[in-house]
C-alpha cells in the first residue's frame, strides 16, 4: 500500500534473481548426485527461499503460489559453447543444458508455515500505514492455510507440525487485529491502531509462554 510498492517489488525480483543464480550453482554441483543425500544442507535455504517467492506472490495475487509454480522457476539452461572433436558436427548438434533443483512438498510446506509469520507482520504494518481493508484479507487466507496444515496433522513429517504452533500464534494475532479494527476502531486514531496491535500481540506472547 506504500506508494513505491512498485518500485519494491520490481527491486525484490533482481534480489530473487539473484538467489535463483545460487540455487543454480547448487544444482550444477550436485549433477550426477543423489540431491537427497545432501538435502538436510540445503533445505533451510530452499525454505527461506520459498517464503519469500510466497510472499512476493501474495503481494502481487492475493494467492497462494503452488510448489509446481517456484519449481518451474528453478529449472535452468545455458547454451553448451564446448569445443567438440568430432569433425561433422555444427552449431546445430550442440544441445542446450538443463540443470534443476527441485523444491521437495516438506520444503515447501515449512517456507509457507514461515511465511505466515510475514503475513502477521504485514497485517500489522498495514494497519500502520491506514489500510483497514488488509487485516480482514490476510485473516481469511491465513484462516484457509492454517486450516490446510491442520488436514495433515501429526501425520506429516516432525517439522511440519512443530511450525504448526507457530501458524497458530501467527493466525491468532491477525485475527486479534482484526476484532480490534471491528470493535474498537472508529474510536481509535488510525496512527495509535499499531501500537494497540503491538502491545496485544506482546500479550499474546507472554500469555502463550505462560501455557
Amino acid at each position: 500500500s506504500v506508494p513505491n510498492g512498485e518500485e519494491i517489488l520490481n527491486e525484490s525480483e533482481v534480489k530473487l534473481d539473484a538467489v535463483r543464480r545460487k540455487i543454480k550453482q547448487v544444482a550444477q554441483e550436485l549433477i550426477g548426485e543423489d540431491m537427497y543425500q545432501f538435502h538436510r544442507a540445503i533445505s533451510p535455504g530452499l525454505q527461506e527461499y520459498v517464503e519469500a517467492v510466497s510472499f512476493q506472490y501474495f503481494i502481487k495475487t492475493r494467492s497462494l503460489i503452488s510448489v509446481e509454480e517456484i519449481n518451474k522457476q528453478l529449472i535452468f539452461t545455458a547454451e553448451d559453447r564446448e569445443e567438440t572433436t568430432n569433425t561433422t558436427s555444427n552449431s546445430h548438434d550442440k544441445q542446450p543444458h538443463t540443470w534443476s533443483l527441485k523444491v521437495t512438498p516438506v520444503d515447501y510446506l515449512l517456507g509457507v508455515a514461515d511465511l505466515t509469520g510475514e503475513l502477521m507482520r504485514l497485517c500489522i504494518s498495514s494497519v500502520g500505514n491506514g489500510d483497514i481493508d488488509t487485516p480482514f484479507e490476510l485473516s481469511q487466507f491465513l484462516c484457509q492455510i492454517y486450516d490446510g496444515f491442520t488436514f495433515i496433522g501429526n501425520t506429516g513429517p516432525y517439522e511440519v507440525s512443530k511450525k504448526l504452533y507457530t501458524l497458530k500464534q501467527s493466525l491468532a494475532k491477525v485475527e486479534n487485529a482484526c476484532y480490534t479494527l471491528k470493535v474498537r476502531g472508529s474510536e481509535i486514531p488510525k496512527h495509535m491502531l499499531a501500537d494497540v496491535f503491538s502491545t496485544k500481540t506482546e500479550l499474546i506472547d507472554q500469555e502463550e509462554g505462560l501455557s
